[in-house]
């Protein structure tokens, strides 16, 4: 029997959250906001990843961490902490830091969609690049997940060539950056991404399904982003991770792909 969606108003946007079943998956649950879904969590099963995107940033990490040592991740955009909750049982030990904007949906999220008992987390209810210098100032952490983008529409001071210094700042020395980029043809908005992050970092990959690099659809790309530079058999390995179809581009070939 499927429970009744359960709603909380949230202040910030202006809209509901709501929380229902995936009445295709045992055990999963949908967050959506607005008239829009932007999470899924499987609450049986926290290391099985729904959408295409966040599954690409695991698998990423998989191949670029591929050890279990506890590993410092910030999460900047809450969600319903599906990567949180990925990486506290990949990662036994890691720590969690999660930073969203809204404080009804963090504690809407934890109130009903619990948390995995390995998953050390601390919530944070805060701006997403004030929090580098105010309550996380010089802290520094081996991941940092950024899913807040959408497009055009997202917020200007978040997409900056001095916020992506400022993520990197946050970072130790070996340390990843995983961005979400959420965005509709030509990818405009993708290319000064992209551009911000390569003043900012030693090396940055782009990573989707390959027809997202024909520019025509509408779509997830995930940027990742590193002081030092990653192998190309390292990269390689990242793209024949998957999910399918993959394709990475990198150095000369992301260069091209910014210049259509």
């Amino acid at each position: 029997m499927t429970s009744k969606p359960i709603k909380r108003w949230l202040g910030g946007v202006q809209a509901h959250a709501t929380i229902y079943e995936d009445v295709l998956v045992p055990g999963a649950k949908i967050l959506a906001i607005g008239d829009a879904e932007q999470s899924h969590v499987n609450l049986i099963d926290p290391e099985q990843i729904f959408y295409e995107y966040l599954a690409r940033i695991a698998n990423h990490l998989n191949v670029l961490r591929p050890g279990t040592a506890p590993l410092k991740f910030l999460h900047l955009g809450a969600g319903a902490l599906t990567l949180a909750r990925w990486g506290a049982l990949r990662y036994p030990n890691s720590t969690h830091v999660a930073v969203d904007i809204e404080r009804e949906l963090l504690d809407f999220v934890q109130t009903h969609l619990p948390l995995p008992e390995e998953c050390r987390l601390r919530t944070l209810v805060a701006d997403a690049r004030a929090v580098l210098h105010d309550e996380l100032s010089g802290e520094l952490y081996d991941v940092i997940v950024v899913d807040i983008f959408s497009g055009p529409e997202a917020p200007e001071h978040l997409t900056t060539p001095e916020y992506y210094g400022e993520l990197n700042n946050s970072l130790a020395p070996d340390g990843l950056l995983f961005v979400n980029i959420g965005d509709d043809p030509p990818l405009a908005f993708t290319d000064r991404q992209v551009s911000a992050a390569q003043t900012a970092f030693g090396h940055v990959l782009l990573s989707s399904t390959p027809e997202m690099f024909t520019r025509r659809f509408p779509g997830n790309l995930i940027l990742t982003a590193s002081k030092d530079r990653i192998e190309d058999s390292v990269i390689q390995a990242c793209q024949a991770a998957g999910p399918f179809p993959s394709a990475v581009k990198h150095s000369l070939d992301l260069d091209r792909f910014g210049k259509p």
